[in-house]
């Protein structure tokens, strides 16, 4: 068992006070707390992310289409706390040419041609590579990644922050969202949230159990609610905990925890 490091990143978007038991111990918003992957699963990111404004529109390369000697990035989003009405922007409305997308991301009307979805706690989403999104205002969420920092900005709502529009252009979906893709994990039991080709990811509640065969390798324990323990050690909500497999895990009346494991070996 080890506990990852942890890392507080401030951003312009970031929340001032995050919803609890998370808290912001600094003077500027706060973004992400994301924690440093270790050795055994070196391929993942994890990261909690607090909004008070959205992100940049933007979209990210696969591993074919990412500089070489890099990592795209898949993602997928788990919601843990969203402000009524909140919403995220996931593929477009309709199909759009290159030309007509690099025009919309110019004169500001990509606002328009995104597709919204409303959340709310426990949405689940995943984002392939190459699925054009942005994060609006009001939403706490868990994410987990491919280990990469390629991200191309198509807009920014005329923030001054560098734009890699031909880039992102080159590797952008430019149509609508599976929404297969989206789902919403049950309050009890355990649900698993995507089994794809770079990361597993489960929720697992007090009183269920995991099948057998999975968690069984070297995993990361993302406590939901108060209440977890691993070999009697508690663990608490925003850490991140590596585990050899989970035959040691806790759960108290009411607990939930995020389980991941990388699948890309």
């Amino acid at each position: 068992m080890r506990q990852l490091p942890t890392h507080l990143v401030h951003k312009v978007w970031g929340r001032q006070v995050p919803p609890p038991p998370f808290t912001n111990p600094g003077d500027e918003p706060l973004g992400e707390i994301w924690f440093d992957p270790p050795p055994e699963l070196a391929n993942l990111l994890v990261k909690f992310i607090f909004t008070d404004a959205a992100l940049s529109v933007q979209v990210h390369p696969d591993d074919a289409q990412a500089p070489a000697g890099k990592r795209g990035k898949n993602e997928c989003w788990y919601v843990l706390d969203a402000e009524p009405g909140a919403k995220l922007a996931v593929g477009l409305t309709g199909e759009m040419s290159v030309d007509d997308l690099r025009a919309a991301a110019l004169d500001g009307s990509i606002e328009d041609a995104l597709g919204y979805v409303e959340v709310q706690a426990g949405d689940f989403f995943s984002i392939p590579a190459g699925t054009v999104h942005a994060i609006g205002a009001g939403i706490s969420l868990l994410e987990v990644q491919q280990n990469s920092d390629i991200t191309y900005r198509l807009y920014d709502y005329g923030r001054p922050r560098q734009l890699h529009l031909e880039d992102g252009l080159q590797v952008a979906h430019r149509g609508p969202y599976d929404t297969a893709l989206h789902s919403h994990a049950p309050a009890t039991g355990y649900a698993e949230l995507i089994d794809g080709e770079f990361f597993r990811v489960a929720k697992l509640a007090s009183g269920a159990s995991v099948p057998k065969g999975r968690f069984a390798d070297d995993v990361l324990l993302l406590p939901l609610a108060e209440g977890i323990a691993l070999d009697g050690t508690p663990l608490d909500v925003g850490t991140c905990t590596l585990s050899r497999g989970i035959a040691g895990l806790e759960l108290a009346d009411g607990a939930s925890l995020a389980l991941v494991e990388d699948t890309s070996a």
